[in-house]
């Protein structure tokens, strides 16, 4: 086989790795692609270990093997953040079941009418979904719910309007339920 031929396999390997990877650490692929990995080392290995005379071929190789390093790298930090608890998905996941396997604790449930208890519920939502809470408010969200409820009683006509804290597509918002 032709140095150019087992570089083209190696790059499809590693991008395939990289996948596997990357569906390791969102959740999808229950164990760590080790197989795959040795493959690939392996594969490198081998390629260092035999002069590449041709520049273009040696210049395609060290690319691969860089971006190789590169990925191994970015690998092994977050498999020691998984390691140690403290990889933000997993956090982030660990939060979110801990809150509904407590609904009562759950920032999706209405806080009631008290506006320290919304701000309450938005600031440890907006925390949790890693958002910055540094220049928030109490004062500031209760000018936001005031400024939306007169506009929802214009809009609906209606007496009371109250106001939860919701989490959609990882972003903290504030739902409106109006009552006649």
């Amino acid at each position: 086989m032709s140095i150019d031929e087992e570089l083209k396999i190696l790059d499809v390997r590693l991008k395939q790795l990289r996948l596997d990877y990357e569906h390791y650490f969102l959740g999808t692929r229950p164990r760590e692609p080790i197989a795959a990995r040795r493959e690939v080392e392996k594969k490198f290995v081998v390629l260092s270990n035999n002069p590449i005379q041709n520049t273009a071929a040696r210049f395609r190789f060290n690319s691969l093997n860089s971006r190789y390093q590169a990925f191994k790298r970015k690998w092994n930090a977050t498999l020691r953040e998984i390691e140690a608890g403290t990889y933000r998905r997993h956090v982030f996941k660990a939060k979110l079941h801990d809150r509904q396997a407590r609904p009562s604790a759950s920032p999706a449930t209405p806080p009631g009418p008290s506006n320290d208890a919304l701000f309450d519920a938005y600031v440890e939502a907006a925390a949790s979904c890693g958002q910055n809470v540094a220049g928030l408010s109490r004062e500031r969200l209760a000018a936001v719910v005031a400024k939306q409820e007169s506009q929802i009683r214009e809009r609906v006509g209606c007496e009371k309007v109250s106001f939860r804290v919701v989490v959609q597509d990882g972003k903290v918002k504030l739902k409106a339920s109006t009552a006649r």
